[in-house]
């Protein structure tokens, strides 16, 4: 099965910790719908800072609809 990469995007001074504490309440999401095997991480770009979660694409409309990221890709296993 794919895997999907969703993606939100931080601007500022604060961004970095802002991604980080954004990450801390997809854990809790994640918990609370159920999304087992999903992993995230911060990615410090010059101009922004991003937070992505990758999870089963079983999880697209649970994740899309109530967290509504600004991008998302999908990723092949294999």
């Amino acid at each position: 099965m794919a895997r999907l990469r969703f993606h939100w995007d931080f601007f500022g001074p604060d961004a970095s910790g802002t991604a980080e504490h954004f990450l801390h309440h997809v854990d809790e999401f994640c918990a609370r719908n159920g999304i087992v095997g999903h992993r995230h991480w911060v990615t410090k770009l010059p101009v922004r800072v991003s937070a992505t979660l990758e999870c089963d694409e079983a999880y697209l409309k649970t994740v899309r609809d109530a967290l509504r990221p600004k991008r998302a890709e999908r990723v092949l296993e294999g």
